[in-house]
């Protein structure tokens, strides 16, 4: 089990995420915006950080360089979720992203994708 967080400004995808995450036994916050994402990363890191980039107050970017220029909380693993399509990955893994997967997408690619980017795990070549 891992502690996640989904910072989505979009609620039904939030609450999607969600309720695949925790049927497989992951425990879930959430945020609708990048600025309250870092404050509940600070407070209290989690296992992974599913970000989408295109989020009010601050955008995914920001969060994502806040995040990784922060030694308290650099070892965040993040998973960059987003509907720009694949044309964004490099950009994404360039800036510190862990993972990257685009909207829409199953279920089973949201769980492959946690699994693959979750602290233990092996390194991966997505």
């Amino acid at each position: 089990m891992a502690r996640i967080l989904i910072v989505e400004d979009h609620p039904t995808m939030r609450d999607a995420m969600r309720l695949v995450l925790e049927e497989s036994g992951h425990q879930v916050d959430d945020a609708a915006d990048g600025g309250r994402g870092i404050e509940i990363v600070r407070q209290d890191p989690p296992d992974v950080v599913l970000l989408d980039l295109n989020i009010p107050v601050v955008s995914g970017e920001e969060v994502m360089e806040a995040l990784k220029a922060d030694p308290r909380t650099a070892g965040v693993r993040i998973v960059v979720v987003t509907a720009t399509g694949e044309e964004g990955r490099q950009r994404a893994m360039a800036r510190g992203a862990d993972g990257y997967i685009t909207k829409p997408f199953s279920p089973l690619a949201l769980l492959r994708t946690v699994e693959r980017v979750l602290p233990g795990s092996a390194p991966s070549a997505s």
